[in-house]
């Protein structure tokens, strides 16, 4: 009896391995976010697309050292853990994710992955945008509190204290331009900003923009030129005046100060159908391919060096892509290394015989 009983334990079929319900992989092929379901042996038996997409798995394991041990630490007491790590992935950029795992009552561990990698380059680009800025704003104000010593000291020479006070005003003014960028940003992009619209002809725009970066060009020997289709008709926005003159000015002033010495920036403005298109063109430096899809970017510099010496904090280009957004605009841009950039606005066109014709939705 006691011999039978021993074979009888001996042959006992072995517990099954968790196994996923119908309802949880479901659940797990409708799920946007990256999960995983593993057995307790750290096996993958299942993961959403997205977990897939993000580079988690390799065959039926974990690609990441740091989430297998953060696994393995669920394992060994039970807890529900999450940690925040870089994912290295092969031919891909690491990916900065925030994971969550969390052992289920039949047995498998659920392994939660969500990729912060957009929060981590902007709270990066970020503390960039407060060094430049501090930067920049240093700079006029420690050359202003300088000059005052100056004026003070030169108080018995008119013509030194003329100078200096011209040079205190330029100063002055790079601060302003640099506080009202900021601000220009700031309400441009915020939902609750209203602002006042009406037909806005482009070629008054360009001729203030030019204007205001006439001075920097002469000093420069760079010629700026405007060619307009004045065939074309009515070559009108319908906008806000001072946001379009912004977004022009933003482009014509980087034109030249990237441009070569006595080079030549190209401002054209033409119909194309129902759109009217403004371009500016320089010969300058060129900006590289892998900096297109980020140069519009809110803090981006392409070159912080250059640009610290030439001031800006990279707002310019973030404004214009905004200020064209929410005109129903596009922004594009060409550029070769050495030769020269173009940026191109794109608007609907108005004309005087529609009249009011709302505001276009604002493309985020």
């Amino acid at each position: 009896m006691w011999r039978f009983s021993e074979r009888q334990l001996t042959n006992q079929i072995p517990t099954p391995e968790p196994s996923v319900s119908p309802d949880t992989s479901a659940v797990l092929t409708a799920l946007r976010s990256s999960a995983v379901l593993l057995l307790p042996d750290s096996t993958v038996v299942q993961a959403s697309a997205p977990a897939h997409e993000m580079g988690l798995i390799d065959g039926d394991r974990l690609r990441s050292l740091d989430l297998a041990e953060l696994v393995a630490a669920v394992q060994r007491d039970g807890m529900i853990r999450e940690s925040s790590f870089t994912i290295e992935r092969p031919r891909r950029a690491p990916a900065h994710v925030f994971a969550r795992v969390a052992p289920l009552s039949s047995g498998l561990l659920l392994v939660l992955v969500e990729d912060k990698t957009r929060e981590h380059q902007v709270e990066a680009l970020r503390r960039d945008f407060v060094a430049n800025a501090s930067h920049e704003l240093k700079t006029p104000i420690g050359a202003i509190q300088l000059l005052a010593e100056a004026v003070g000291e030169a108080r018995n020479d008119p013509e030194a204290v003329e100078r200096f006070a011209e040079r205190m005003k330029g100063e002055s003014e790079r601060l302003t331009r640099l506080v009202q960028q900021i601000i220009d940003l700031s309400r441009i992009q915020d939902d609750e900003f209203s602002i006042e619209r009406s037909a806005v002809p482009l070629r008054a725009i360009a001729d203030e923009a030019i204007e205001a970066s006439t001075v920097d060009a002469i000093a420069k020997h760079t010629r700026i030129e405007l060619d307009v289709d004045e065939s074309a008709g009515e070559l009108s926005v319908w906008g806000n005046r001072q946001q379009l003159l912004s977004a022009v000015s933003n482009l014509v002033e980087n034109a030249v100060t990237y441009s070569s010495e006595s080079g030549t920036v190209m401002v054209r403005i033409l119909r194309d159908a129902d759109e009217v298109v403004l371009s500016v063109s320089d010969s300058g430096i060129g900006i590289t391919p892998d900096d297109h899809d980020r140069i519009f970017e809110r803090f981006y510099r392409v070159d912080p060096a250059r640009a610290r010496s030439t001031g800006g904090t990279g707002l310019g280009l973030s404004i214009v892509k905004h200020v064209v957004a929410s005109h129903g605009g596009d922004v594009s841009l060409w550029s070769e290394l050495g030769v020269g950039s173009t940026f191109t606005l794109t608007f609907p066109a108005w004309d005087s015989d529609e009249g009011d014709h709302g505001d276009p939705d604002p493309v985020s």
